[in-house]
């Protein structure tokens, strides 16, 4: 069945999305999970959802809750989360989504600023973490769980309960119909925090659908188009293009089972559209590298000459090249190369989005020169929240493309790129001094990010404007091109350039544990021994390792002195932010001995 074609003027809220969508394709397969008692992936079509909707719409009537309470979810991506947040939606309850590794203090902290009244969760893994902040949340009425507790519910809050049991308590209860307009508060959306506290920002379902709607005029979406589903849908990127506008165009979205199971799912699901952030590329590139110094000589320039024979097919589709005699040579590529890669994503994929950071031009080239159709956006959770995105027929992987059309894009001062839409937030909740320094008198969003644009319209970002590192001799510097040109190698796991103020720069890195054994190796260092990183030997190499990285920087560009460790930075210690952004003040407060040490002769 075709989907039928949805717009925003004629469906007002995102409910109106789902239920035009549930009345348009009743019988449509709308979402895929995987069930490990089953073993099997299980269908759910829109008319099966919608009965799960309603279901939940009883239970949260009959706990008391009003239009513009806040309801909080910590779900692993599945179609629970969407059954949840379409609930309340249509009863007029603001969802504030949290991710599912979050920290508790950091989850504590969101509950309560928020005032949220009710929090579901997955179960399990999770019972732990709610132990240790549901005390620190008067707000919270009610916790409702997916699965059970192990030891059952003794020595649990009153406040707890399984969701089965409460489903079942309130299947009797009738649900109020309520007329909801397009500027009622849908979603608070907690910023990843990289610098301070998170800051929760109000979006409307105005924002999100239009924003979705944009999006969805950027491609030839097809009403049997495949979405696999990976990136938190605590992710605002994930929400509205891999929730929202899937749901809009009548796409069926697959839920991964997992990051180190997404290899098997892609094969299972051989998605058209993927969403993510570029982490994922970027672990997929190592290993293709990885691959590489396992295989003979032959083997890696055939692997070079089909990237740089399929680079050539692609800037000529694009209008930006001429016709070669190597590109006769593409459909022998294609066979002993580049279908190997393209497979292993399942060998229809027809979109791959990349966002949420910058992702590097050389992994963009590789990718795309294999067949990967890579398109980077850009966007700000404020913004609901694609700003720019690259198109099919104009894509220019070193930049974010142009602006979704709506959405109205200009530099400012000091570079900075401003935005100005449907789609820019209400403000930040309870915090109207913040709001004030965001969202210009003019409507402009300021996005602290110092951007350019070129002769057709295309933007590219330079960097976060708080980041640009100025060294002591006025000379300035993005640090992110840097470390994303770093970790192109395998044995670099995270990297953080500093300077601010200094004569030269520096980096803090973790190594990767299996890169680093053989490394070591090679210069004869016995890794065994405490003091193994703090070699000569291997601080040298690794200085002139990653020189070979940076040899296109300028020569102010370089790093003379660096400090390795092995421990990730992970979420857990707070140094990284649930997204995966490094929180680059945590990181020099950790090291900062270490950081002291690398400028110390300099001082003397």
């Amino acid at each position: 069945m075709t989907a039928a074609p949805l717009h925003p003027d004629t469906l007002g809220t995102l409910c109106g999305l789902f239920r035009a969508r549930v009345a348009a394709t009743p019988d449509q397969v709308a979402y895929r999970q995987f069930d490990e008692a089953r073993d099997t992936w299980l269908s759910f079509t829109w008319a099966r959802v919608a009965a799960e909707v309603a279901r939940w719409q009883a239970a949260l009537v009959k706990e008391g809750l009003v239009p513009g309470d806040r309801v909080a979810v910590m779900l692993k991506n599945s179609v629970e989360w969407v059954i949840f947040d379409q609930a309340a939606l249509s009863l007029g309850l603001v969802t504030v989504p949290l991710y599912l590794d979050d920290r508790p203090d950091s989850a504590a902290y969101m509950l309560d600023h928020a005032d949220a009244k009710l929090l579901l969760v997955e179960g399990k893994s999770q019972h732990k973490k709610l132990a240790e902040i549901a005390g620190l949340v008067p707000s919270l009425q009610r916790i409702v769980s997916l699965v059970a507790p192990e030891n059952g519910l003794a020595g649990w809050s009153p406040r707890f309960v399984v969701a089965a049991d409460w489903l079942a308590a309130a299947a009797d209860t009738p649900v109020p119909e309520r007329h909801l307009s397009a500027d009622l508060l849908a979603s608070i959306v907690y910023t990843s925090g990289t610098t301070g506290r998170p800051k929760g920002a109000m979006l409307t379902h105005e924002n999100l659908l239009w924003n979705a709607f944009y999006a969805s005029q950027c491609a030839d979406f097809g009403p049997h188009e495949v979405f696999l589903s990976f990136l938190p849908l605590s992710h605002a990127l994930e929400r509205t293009g891999g929730y929202y506008l899937s749901m809009l165009i009548g796409a069926e979205v697959a839920y991964a089972r997992s990051i180190a199971q997404l290899a098997q799912d892609l094969q299972d699901i051989r998605p058209t559209v993927l969403i993510s952030v570029p982490r994922i590329y970027e672990r997929m590139y190592g290993r293709i590298q990885d691959g590489l110094t396992k295989k003979n000589s032959l083997a890696r320039k055939l692997f070079k000459l089909a990237v740089r024979v399929g680079w050539r097919r692609f800037e000529r589709s694009q209008g930006r090249a001429m016709w070669h005699p190597e590109l006769l040579l593409w459909p022998l590529m294609q066979k002993l190369v580049a279908g190997n890669v393209t497979e292993k994503l399942g060998g229809r994929l027809k979109l791959a989005i990349s966002g949420g950071a910058a992702l590097s031009p050389e992994i963009a080239h590789v990718f795309i020169g294999l067949g990967v159709p890579i398109y980077q956006g850009y966007g700000l959770t404020e913004t609901s929240p694609v700003v720019c995105v690259n198109r099919p027929d104009s894509n220019v992987p070193s930049g974010i493309g142009q602006p979704l059309p709506g959405i109205e894009v200009k530099i400012g001062d000091n570079d900075e790129l401003l935005t100005r839409s449907r789609c820019v937030m209400r403000g930040y909740w309870k915090n109207e001094e913040a709001t004030r320094a965001m969202i210009d008198s003019e409507g402009w969003l300021h996005s602290g990010d110092k951007a350019s644009r070129d002769a057709n319209g295309h933007y590219a970002i330079i960097g976060r404007i708080k980041d640009i590192i100025v060294l002591n001799n006025g000379e300035k510097v993005p640090p992110t091109d840097m470390e994303s040109a770093i970790l192109l190698d395998p044995l670099f796991e995270q990297v953080m350039v500093i300077g601010e103020g200094k004569p030269y720069l520096t980096a803090l890195t973790v190594l990767n544990e299996e890169h680093w054994q053989a490394f070591a190796a090679s210069l004869k260092v016995d890794t065994g021994h405490p003091a193994a990183l703090r070699d000569p030997r291997v601080l040298k190499a690794l200085t002139r390792r990653m020189a070979q990285h940076l040899k296109n920087f300028p020569g102010y560009a370089q790093i003379r002195r660096l400090h390795p460790e092995l421990k990730p930075w992970t979420v857990g210690d707070g140094l990284l932010t649930p997204t995966l952004k490094v929180k680059r003040n945590q990181v020099l407060d950790r090291y900062r001995a270490a950081v002291e040490a690398m400028y110390a002769d300099f001082a003397r």
